[in-house]
């Protein structure tokens, strides 16, 4: 599997698609004013497209797949922003369960391919 721009990697895609929910929920009244937590969502949202994008800009299958991992922990990170935002009233239950389900896409997507990376390192080695 091999991609010539980070744009065709749907983990990507759908990293793009989970950011700009987040920044939606986040201008949200109290959640705005939540100077630090919306700050913190923003930019663990924005680090899993980020590591995508410089991890497939590497050129290596090893690198690839460390930013791969990287971006893994930013979807931790940004699930447990997301409870803090929850359990403030920041979001609405139907809010948290719908970008849950995409941070879980996510996940489930960029371990897929970290995996075949590995895999693929581990055929050549």
């Amino acid at each position: 599997m091999s991609f010539n721009t980070f744009e065709e990697i749907k983990a990507w895609q759908k990293a793009r698609q989970l950011t700009q929910l987040i920044y939606r929920h986040s201008a949200a009244s109290a959640f705005e004013r939540d100077f630090g937590l919306k700050d913190q969502i923003r930019r663990s949202s924005v680090s899993i497209m980020a590591n995508i994008a410089e991890g497939q800009g590497r050129r290596s299958d090893r690198e690839f797949a460390n930013f791969l991992n990287i971006a893994l922990g930013s979807v931790a990170e940004t699930k447990s922003h997301l409870y803090i935002a929850s359990d403030l009233g920041y979001v609405s239950h139907p809010a948290f369960e719908e970008t849950f389900v995409i941070l879980d896409e996510v996940g489930k997507m960029l371990f897929s391919l970290s995996k075949h990376l590995r895999e693929r390192i581990d055929r050549v080695n």
